[in-house]
């Protein structure tokens, strides 16, 4: 299936006035995000989407890799220009989980947020599997963000994971048992995040907060692993976010903590 996007394929999808009007595709390269970064040192305008056919040194959050084979996925960065102030940023990774879900749902799937970057859906026996991550990077100058990168690694027709992945990921494929367009894929969620990064321009972190509530599944039993250590996590129940995307944890003698940064453990 050729389906690699290219600037004439994205428009045709596109319905957006400025997100992915400007766009880069590449047979390979090392990091998305890296690209739209030295882009966006450049002068590259808020919108630019660089996409690639796979990723030699693709990352996620805390360090890891990210699985990149070619001719299966979508890898794109989005370079983008908030004038939100720099500690108001955060919660647009939030906010891009919540434009790929909406992306999803038009595709007839029900997709799943997990706190804080993760999409999943669900499987035949209730299993909850990854289908795509998001990884925001931002360079300030004082207070203001000079530039923000978010990056999405988005599973669409593999249809195989090596090694664990095979028993957490799942893809586009596999849910909906046929091949997608990825052009049509990326194209839904450009115009799925344009509105509601406009929405968070205006309203600020509470507007990506409400957006990724409307898809996770709150309360959640849960335990949260701090990035300093293996042994820093706390268990309780997961009562939602606040207005700066931080989790709100009751343990169990009913403390409410919050979690400003870690990961969701089962």
């Amino acid at each position: 299936m050729n389906d690699q996007p290219t600037v004439e394929s994205l428009g045709r999808m596109l319905g957006t006035r400025w997100l992915g009007r400007a766009f880069e595709w590449h047979a390979s390269c090392a990091s998305t995000n890296d690209l739209a970064a030295e882009r966006a040192r450049a002068g590259a305008p808020a919108g630019l989407v660089v996409a690639t056919d796979e990723q030699t040194a693709g990352r996620g959050r805390l360090g890891r890799s990210w699985h990149s084979p070619p001719g299966e996925n979508l890898y794109f960065s989005i370079v983008l220009r908030p004038t939100r102030p720099a500690s108001e940023i955060p919660p647009l990774t939030l906010l891009v989980g919540a434009a790929v879900a909406v992306a999803l749902e038009g595709l007839g799937l029900s997709p799943r947020l997990k706190w804080p970057n993760d999409v999943q859906l669900v499987d035949e026996a209730g299993k909850r599997r990854k289908l795509a991550g998001i990884l925001t990077e931002m360079a300030t100058a004082g207070e203001r963000a000079q530039h923000v990168v978010v990056g999405v690694g988005l599973n669409v027709n593999g249809l195989e994971f090596p090694g664990e992945l095979a028993d957490r990921a799942t893809s586009l494929r596999r849910a909906l048992g046929r091949p997608l367009d990825r052009s049509l894929v990326l194209g839904a969620i450009l115009d799925a995040l344009e509105p509601l990064y406009q929405d968070f321009e205006w309203g600020g972190p509470s507007v990506a907060a409400a957006a990724w509530s409307a898809h996770a599944i709150l309360p959640e039993p849960c335990r949260v692993a701090a990035p300093t250590g293996p042994n820093d996590w706390l268990e309780g129940t997961a009562l939602g976010v606040d207005a700066d995307g931080a989790l709100r944890l009751r343990d169990d003698a009913g403390t409410i903590h919050r979690v400003i940064s870690g990961e969701l453990l089962p």
